[in-house]
């Protein structure tokens, strides 16, 4: 067997409690070409991480961690440099924290502005929900009639934007999320549609999601 020299190690960077992590590693001769290796796994973190198999690299996130859990692959003496992996919190609900229905007159309110469509995310614990930081959002936007994203409403983070945004991502402050939505130059529409969901690490959906919100602008 050619000699390895060199770990090239391939894992996304962040889990949520209980989910599975599966790392890959190849290794590398002097030619930087991939050789047939034993490769095994540890986990520097035991607290945050459980080894499942060894040989595979699975491992299942234990509980979340204030600093990243650091795993490391290994072929016979040489081993990988420490790869930090984010152990999140496990985000299991995604409900509307505000009306999900709003009607703007534009006779009472020339900006066009709706109120915040509001959504929170939510990890379910033994001491009560914890609400999350930093997780994203997805929101999107469909105008009827037509049933498509409509040129003449925009979805809104700030209260000037004006450009004609139909889907935005917004990550979560104290497990809040919010967006607005603005009427543009152009027909009035009959009512306007938005959509919040969020994902796990994993990519599965949020139990709750999509949230549904439903904007009427009057005369």
């Amino acid at each position: 067997m050619d000699q390895v020299v060199a770990l090239s190690v391939a894992v996304r960077d962040s889990l949520e409690e209980l989910d599975t992590l599966r790392p890959h590693a190849y290794a590398l001769d002097g030619h930087g070409d991939s050789v047939a290796a034993t490769i095994l796994w540890a986990t520097l973190d035991t607290a945050l991480l459980r080894v499942v198999n060894e040989t595979t690299g699975v491992m299942v996130a234990k509980q979340p961690g204030a600093t990243p859990a650091r795993i490391q692959a290994r072929v016979g003496n040489l081993p990988s440099n420490p790869i930090a992996i984010r152990v999140l919190a496990a985000a299991d609900t995604l409900f509307a924290a505000g009306p999900t229905r709003d009607s703007v007159s534009l006779a009472a309110k020339p900006d066009s502005l709706s109120d915040s469509l509001t959504v929170r995310l939510q990890d379910t614990t033994a001491a009560g929900p914890v609400d999350l930081s930093g997780r994203r959002v997805a929101f999107a936007l469909n105008v009827y009639p037509g049933g498509g994203p409509g040129a003449n409403v925009a979805l809104v983070t700030s209260d000037t934007a004006r450009a004609p945004l139909a889907a935005d991502t917004v990550t979560t402050r104290v497990g809040i999320a919010a967006v607005k939505l603005r009427l543009l130059a152009g027909p009035l529409p009959d009512s306007a549609v938005v959509t919040a969901r969020a994902r796990r690490a994993i990519g599965t959906l949020i139990a709750g999601s999509p949230v549904s919100f439903v904007v009427r602008f009057l005369p």
